[in-house]
């Protein structure tokens, strides 16, 4: 069992930063791969980024791939999103999620935060 609580989110001007952190408990958190996911108001969650538990691997969605960075602090038990050029369209609701396998696939995740919201300004 993983329990995942997201901070870090506010409201930010356009072409600011923001840096995401996601504390997971659990023991066995190294082996997990991890993601963020992010739901607009009305629209449906999306992928966002992903990194994967056995070489650091990354992966990110288009709209955010060059602005972000996903990275992972095993011993700290925390994974972080850091964000810079912030739009208006990644206005949403942020997600930190736990699976198993290294996918964009939103099911494919077990374990889920409660969100942390993230405004961004125009």
């Amino acid at each position: 069992q993983v329990q995942l609580v997201e901070s870090g989110g506010g409201l930010v001007q356009a072409g600011g930063s923001l840096r995401l952190s996601c504390a997971a408990s659990g023991r066995t958190f190294s082996s997990y791969v991890m993601g963020w996911f992010r739901q607009a108001p009305g629209k449906e969650r999306e992928f966002v980024a992903a990194i994967n538990w056995s070489d650091g691997g990354t992966y990110y969605v288009d709209s955010v791939k060059g602005r972000s960075t996903i990275s992972r602090d095993n011993a700290k038990n925390t994974v972080y999103l850091q964000m810079h050029s912030l739009k208006p369209e990644d206005t949403a609701v942020y997600y930190c999620a736990a699976g198993n396998l290294f996918v964009v696939v939103e099911s494919r995740y077990a374990y889920w935060g409660q969100g942390t919201q993230v405004t961004v300004s125009s």
